[in-house]
């Protein structure tokens, strides 16, 4: 397994960690509104599907008017819903991003992303990779802040225990 194969297939467990946590959690959690980065779990779970998704459609060269087009559609997938229907979705993009990585003839080439404020950026697939998953692990952590703010506890999605979690799959 590639480095961005093993750190997508991370991102996805920590994805499902926190979801299939939040699913066991009381009605009314994730939509709790608060004083955070983001008003609530939900929009948090909306921000981080609609970014990979996007960062995806880059990676896949669509220009920013198809992707920025695709936006809304991509919110309105998971916005308000059930956590299962989330859960399914989040998996379903992990899925298309490993399909990606695979198929890569150099993970290592470099492509130009064109940002709408910052210009263009010139970097390999594997550096916007590393970008999706610190992104997802920076909003895994908002999640587990706002989760305390309401007395709940989090889940851990560290990548060690992702290791841990592979090391005794390949030990059972």
């Amino acid at each position: 397994m590639t480095t961005s194969e093993n750190l997508l297939t991370y991102h996805a467990w920590a994805n499902e960690k926190v979801l299939q946590y939040l699913s066991t959690l009381p009605d009314g959690v994730v939509n709790h509104e608060l004083q955070s980065v983001f008003p609530s779990i939900t929009s948090t779970l909306t921000h981080l599907y609609v970014v990979d998704n996007l960062w995806l459609a880059a990676m896949g060269g669509q220009d920013n008017t198809a992707i920025f087009a695709h936006l809304p559609v991509w919110e309105s997938e998971v916005k308000g819903a059930a956590i299962e229907d989330v859960c399914t979705r989040f998996s379903a993009v992990a899925q298309r991003y490993l399909d990606f990585v695979t198929t890569l003839p150099d993970p290592d080439a470099y492509a130009d992303y064109a940002h709408p404020t910052a210009g263009t950026l010139r970097a390999r697939y594997t550096d916007i990779v590393q970008h999706v998953v610190n992104h997802g692990t920076y909003h895994r952590g908002n999640i587990t802040a706002m989760l305390r703010q309401m007395g709940i506890p989090g889940v851990a999605t560290d990548y060690l225990w992702y290791l841990f979690a592979q090391q005794n799959v390949g030990s059972a």
